[in-house]
């Protein structure tokens, strides 16, 4: 048996689908891209009296949600399946679009650099429970914003071969960034076969969708990209602030996404998501780690599960400016919620301060969540406990469990060993050691396993291919920055051996 969540009933699922699909056929969405408002009219939907916004009939909704896929799979690099989205299975990846990071170095909160993202990237590609990249935050420090999107992903693919969660900035800006990938493959067909990245898709709010999200969701659908339709729900500012209500415009965003991405080509791979946040109405905030963000969440999982929809979602993050007590409760407690209702792609980890600001300790400490929450929503099994009575005889024999044969041959699953940026020392060895802190041993772990990173080698073709690229798209700039060379090769060290105990404990 695996532990879920569930808080809405059948009943409720089915009011809040009708009532969404009938704001979808009466009052409909306006659709800014006109090269996606023709093909939807070329379809057969119709518009409003105004002619401004489309309508999506209920028949056509059902027809697109029956197409989409039930669960497809990620791959990396070099071409091995890495991980599948769908049913209940949970994966951890960071948080997007941040733009300043947080310097464990120096303490100070800046705007982030190349540097940055590549050391980011490195850090990214060892941790165990973090199941692949994403873009986490620009670098326009250094680089024009026009070609951003297409740098983070050269220094995404050239430092881990782990799937990415992507997307781009522009209208323009995702063929460049399908040509980049489609270099790892044969062709094409490969390349949709065999897809390597998730691009975000956000649905502007107040029923429209953007220029940039139409063009860049047919571009990525028609290359085999698979989407993430994300809205970012405000409840109390543009959508209403009690749980059905925010459930039903959320809906309405996410279905219409659904829906033209299976106008476009029908069985191409689609996650219903979301970043939802509360309007904060003293601070005038938008808080992601809101428990009433994570009840949406967790509420239009579930709407997404009855329907047999890929999941993502906005969880384990936080809205504190620092790796601190309310920095890990949010997390923790909403990367628990979000193992639970099986989402499947989780982004978040190494978020803070409303998803502006990234930092490196915060994500190596996430890593240590998310392998905590997996631990628990694994498949609780019988286990040689019954009969019991050789376990009453062994601990009457010896006063000890230890080293009775159940407990060598199960504990290496059954306990999950965190790592030195958890605090499971007692007060003796804690203060011997040090006396450290979470910031000093998050910190810690971060330099250590920046030192420990494996380089690998890209093709030098294909490196400098994807270089030509970012630069055929500059406007300004003559030269990419420099990026820090990789550290020198050496035998895996320790981080190595818990990447294969990590293995065992998911197992």
């Amino acid at each position: 048996m695996r532990p879920t969540l569930n808080i809405l009933s059948d009943e409720m699922i089915d009011r809040v689908l009708v009532e969404a699909k009938r704001i979808m056929a009466e009052v409909g969405m306006e659709i800014r891209g006109p090269g996606m408002k023709q093909r939807l009219l070329d379809h057969g939907l119709k518009t409003d009296a105004s002619g401004v916004r489309v309508l999506f009939p209920g028949d056509v909704v059902d027809r697109a949600i029956a197409t989409a896929p039930k669960s497809f799979i990620l791959y990396n690099r070099d071409g091995l399946p890495h991980a599948e989205l769908g049913g209940n299975n949970v994966h951890f990846v960071p948080g997007s679009s941040g733009l300043q990071i947080l310097d464990h170095r120096s303490g100070e909160h800046r705007l982030t650099n190349s540097t940055d993202f590549v050391e980011y990237a490195r850090l990214c590609d060892g941790l165990e429970h973090i199941a692949y990249l994403a873009t986490a935050f620009s670098t326009n420090k250094d680089i024009e914003p026009q070609v951003s999107d297409a740098w983070r992903l050269y220094m995404s693919l050239t430092n881990s071969k782990k799937p990415v969660v992507s997307g781009a900035f522009s209208e323009h800006g995702t063929p460049r960034m399908i040509e980049m990938m489609q270099l790892f493959r044969h062709d094409r067909a490969e390349l949709v076969a065999k897809p390597m990245s998730i691009f975000t898709i956000t649905a502007t709010g107040n029923f429209r969708f953007s220029e940039d999200s139409c063009q860049n969701l047919i571009d990525c659908v028609e290359a085999g990209i698979p989407v993430e339709i994300v809205p970012v729900t405000l409840m109390g500012l543009i959508a209403p602030v009690t749980l059905f209500g925010a459930l039903v415009f959320h809906l309405v965003d996410t279905l219409t996404g659904i829906t033209m991405t299976q106008i476009v080509k029908p069985g191409a791979p689609v996650l219903l998501g979301g970043a939802p946040a509360t309007f904060h109405m003293k601070s005038a905030s938008s808080p992601m780690a809101a428990i009433e963000a994570q009840q949406l969440n967790v509420a239009y999982v579930a709407v997404a599960k009855k329907l047999q929809l890929p999941t993502q979602a906005y969880m384990a993050l936080s809205d504190s400016k620092f790796l601190d007590a309310q920095a890990g409760a949010e997390t923790f407690g909403s990367a628990l919620l979000a193992a639970l209702a099986g989402v499947n792609s989780v982004s978040g980890p190494g978020m803070l301060d409303f998803v502006l600001t990234f930092s490196l300790p915060k994500l190596v400490f996430d890593n240590e969540v998310c392998g905590q929450c997996l631990h628990f929503i694994r498949e609780i099994r019988v286990l040689d406990d019954f009969p019991t009575m050789d376990l009453v005889t062994h601990l009457r024999a010896h006063d000890h469990l230890i080293t009775a044969p159940h407990t060598l041959k199960h504990w290496p699953q059954e306990l999950y060993l965190t790592q030195p940026v958890w605090d499971r020392e007692n007060r003796e060895t804690w203060l011997k050691t040090g006396a450290k802190d979470l910031n000093a041993r998050a910190s810690e772990e971060v330099e250590r396993r920046l030192a420990a990173y494996q380089p690998f080698e890209t093709d030098a073709a294909v490196d400098a291919e994807m270089r030509r690229l970012v630069i055929s798209g500059m406007q300004e700039q003559t030269e990419l920055p420099i990026l820090p060379a990789p550290p020198e090769a050496h035998e895996p060290d320790a981080v190595q051996g818990r990447r294969g105990r990590a293995g065992r404990r998911r197992g």
